[in-house]
This record gives C-alpha cells, structure tokens and sequence, in this order.
C-alpha cells in the first residue's frame, strides 16, 4: 500500500517536481499462469482527486473526460498537509467496477511526460 509521502518523494525523485507531466492510471495484470508476474495492460488520464478525510485517504478518479491532473495541479495541496494526513493511503476509482482500488507503484513516461500512478487487477 502507497501512501501520500510515497508518492511526494517519488515524485520529487523521479520527476524533480516537473509541474507538466500529467497524471495517469497504469493497469497491472496477474499473469494467469503465475500471480507473481504483472503485465502492462494500459492505461488512462486521472481527471480528479479528492482528499477524503472521513475515510482518511487520497482518492484519484479515471473521469472518462477531457480533464486531467497535472503534477503542478496536485503537489502544491500535498505539501501543505500535516504529517498524520501524509500517512493516508492513496486509492484509484476507474469505473464503477474498480472502486478504491490500491495504489501498488508508481512509474513515469518521460516522452509523453506521463507520471503514472499503478493499480492492479
């Protein structure tokens, strides 16, 4: 499980705070043969994120719009937070299937300036 701090620092680490690269849902597979291994199987723009603090958890939503969270969008309300709210786990919503689904990674696309946020299935 992920958790916002995670995702801080990886960010910082993997992208150096790059505010253009926008955010993007990356879907893992099982392999059916051997659970252990995960295959790429795609992926799509984030278009919203709530900080839910009732449930204690950063929720990010596939929209199925032309919106899009970019980096720059997201960051600067995360690095406000107090350190209790750091430790809230970060989830993704795809459709109505796949709700609150755990974050298991996280990844970048330098060329198409993707940073990508992995769920899997």
């Amino acid at each position: 499980m992920k958790v916002i701090i995670d995702l801080i620092e990886d960010i910082r680490e993997s992208i150096a705070n790059t505010e253009a690269y926008a955010l993007h849902a990356g879907l893992l597979r099982e392999d059916i043969h051997d659970a252990a291994k995960l295959h790429y199987a795609g992926e799509a723009p984030i278009g919203s994120y709530v900080l839910d603090n009732e449930k204690r958890e950063l929720l990010f939503s596939v929209d199925h719009t032309d919106a899009k969270v970019s980096i720059g969008a997201l960051l600067p309300s995360l690095l406000i937070l107090d350190m209790q709210s750091m430790m809230y786990p970060l989830k993704m919503t795809v459709n109505r299937q796949y709700t609150g689904m755990e974050i298991v990674g996280f990844g970048k696309n330098e060329d198409e300036r993707h940073y990508i946020l992995f769920i899997k299935i």
